[in-house]
């Protein structure tokens, strides 16, 4: 099980460099389909999460693409509302837990479909909306095992108007801050795997490196494109689970 961890690490910590993402909405089906509860597999993600958003933040900021000065409220939003993750996890079912991961990615899809990729509209600044919006992304996100990026990263696009790259690389930066908070929140409730979560964060760090490399010799259009794709990829993945119950 630890080569398959390790390998499923890289892959996922390639889509979160890449899309700008926690990685959980693509890891938490994966560990589902090799035997993992939904509940162990959100602990899983969520330690998988802090290590690439850490990692991904760094690389982005180095790159000149990630603007912290105002967008980090989003994350002090997330740091926030994500502490309320680890009591929903306690007190939904699992069935319940996937039927709302499903319904967040479906939303997800359609918000970001219907968004353009580049905007001529001036960017929204506002950081008290900022921490609002954080916090209900951070609690929702972290309860369904999501850094929260597939849900910002749309609200970013069609309602503040953000160019996609910046909101890929703000995303990515507020899962540091939702992952920190639902890790401390689900290690209060016994939800933490440490040992499968730090493997599977160490190996993803490889991937981080690569999927963010390759993501900023991508056009706007194209990796917009992609993203659509991941989402359609992930929402037949967990149908398929919930079929299955």
């Amino acid at each position: 099980m630890g080569i398959e961890l390790a390998i499923v690490g890289i892959l996922v910590g390639f889509i979160s460099g890449f899309f700008g993402v926690g990685g959980g909405a693509i890891l938490v089906p994966i560990l589902m389909y090799l035997g993992f509860d939904i509940k162990e597999a959100i602990g899983i993600s969520v330690v998988q999460m802090l290590f690439s958003s850490l990692f991904g933040s760094y690389l982005n900021y180095k790159r000149g693409t990630l603007k912290v000065s105002s967008t980090i409220f989003f994350g002090f939003g997330g740091l926030f509302g994500a502490l309320g993750s680890g009591y929903l996890v306690h007190m939904l079912s699992s069935y319940t837990l996937t039927i709302l991961l499903f319904l967040v990615l479906l939303y997800s899809l359609y918000k970001f479909f219907k968004s353009p990729h580049t905007s001529d509209k001036e960017e929204i600044e506002n950081r008290g909306l900022f921490f609002v919006i954080g916090a209900c992304v951070g609690l929702f996100s972290m309860s369904i095992g999501i850094g929260g990026a597939l849900i910002l990263t749309p609200i970013m696009v069609a309602f503040l108007h953000f160019d996609i790259k910046k909101a890929v690389s703000a995303s990515l930066f507020f899962v540091v801050f939702s992952s920190f908070s639902g890790f401390i929140s689900l290690s209060y409730y016994g939800y933490i795997d440490y040992t499968h979560g730090i493997l599977i964060g160490l190996s993803s760090l490889i991937g981080v490196y690569f999927g963010i490399s390759i993501a900023h010799k991508t056009n706007p259009k194209r990796h917009k494109n992609l993203i659509l794709v991941l989402n359609i990829i992930t929402l037949a993945l967990i149908a398929n689970k919930i079929i299955g119950y």
